[in-house]
């Protein structure tokens, strides 16, 4: 009789692993919610790379796209840098 080894779980995802992180930080529900929505157009303007492999210039070119071609209000802007900051 052979012995298996139980499989691991799999990895949470990177949104569910934002998600468990700001909960943990005692973030409210709204600020998650909008977090992960920032994180997500982020990720996606960027044809859906990983943040991992993405940096600063990444960034600032998403946040300037929110400033011109989305006619963001600075708040909002601010909103979206401190949703990536935290990523």
């Amino acid at each position: 009789m052979r012995e298996t080894t139980p499989a691991l779980p799999p990895k949470p995802r990177l949104l569910d692993r934002v998600r468990l992180a700001l909960r943990g930080r005692h973030y409210s529900r709204r600020t998650e919610e909008a977090y992960v929505v920032w994180i997500r157009r982020y990720i996606f303007f960027h044809g859906k790379r990983h943040p991992v492999d993405m940096g600063a210039p990444e960034m600032t070119r998403f946040l300037s796209w929110l400033a011109v071609e989305g006619k963001v209000a600075a708040s909002t802007q601010n909103q979206a840098l401190s949703a990536l900051l935290f990523l």
